[in-house]
């Protein structure tokens, strides 16, 4: 019988985003014993240069960081890779030239799960790298959605917010104020919203939406289980 493949991942952006992907990970597993979980590797780098001030020109580019980070997981004995940043993304083209193994896509695994819902519009919470890099824009227009984004005074709001959930913050005024901004994009009309941030999940849960709620988390970790173990022939 196949061994599932060992699943590389780029994390640190942020860290307990990452920490949370990894638990995720584990429970998707339905492991009864160590044996059954999949074999995981992480590099978990905090010192990636920021990727929204990269993405903005005001910052060092994240993309040799990706690069290294991904050779030293290919070498490890990772067969696939997957990043724990929806933002990290816009770097993508620079991985995947540094190593000859497949990068799954957190960015086509989130508009894919969304799709399932049928949505004509999705409200998009993403960070400012992530909105300029266009990953969802693109995205959801290939698949004939309409996004919808925070207006600039919201977005600084969120943009503030996700600083603030690095730094440590998950109160409950944190998680307030994100929930009073998702109920914002259902408002336009967003028939379902799409948490395009890997730090949006660890304080938004989609219980307390009237609309579905897509975590890019959630769905990367359930394209990345699947592919795994998924065999050569099937």
């Amino acid at each position: 019988m196949s061994q599932p493949k060992t699943i590389g991942v780029i994390g640190g952006m942020g860290p307990a985003a990452t920490l949370d992907l990894f638990a995720k990970l584990l429970a998707a597993s339905n492991a009864d014993r160590d044996q059954d979980h999949l074999r995981i590797l992480i590099d978990n780098n905090p010192r990636v240069p920021d990727r929204n001030a990269a993405i903005a020109g005001r910052g060092a580019s994240p993309g040799p960081q990706l690069a290294a980070s991904a050779r030293g997981l290919a070498y490890a004995g990772a067969d696939f890779l997957i990043i724990a940043c929806n933002t990290a993304h816009a770097f993508a083209p620079e991985i995947e030239a540094a190593v000859n193994i497949p990068l799954v896509s957190m960015i086509d695994a989130t508009a894919d799960a969304a799709m399932k819902v049928e949505p004509l519009r999705v409200g998009v919470l993403a960070a400012d790298g992530c909105r300029r890099a266009q990953l969802y824009h693109r995205a959801f227009a290939a698949r004939g959605v309409e996004p919808l984004f925070l207006g600039d005074e919201a977005q600084a709001d969120f943009m503030t917010l996700l600083y603030r959930i690095k730094a440590g913050d998950v109160s409950e005024a944190t998680r307030l104020r994100m929930q009073q901004l998702a109920i914002a994009l259902n408002a336009r009309g967003a028939q379902a919203i799409v948490a395009a941030c890997t730090e949006v999940p660890l304080v938004l849960d989609g219980d307390v939406l009237a609309v579905p709620l897509i975590s890019s988390t959630d769905a990367l970790v359930a394209r990345a289980v699947a592919y795994a173990r998924k065999t050569s022939g099937g």
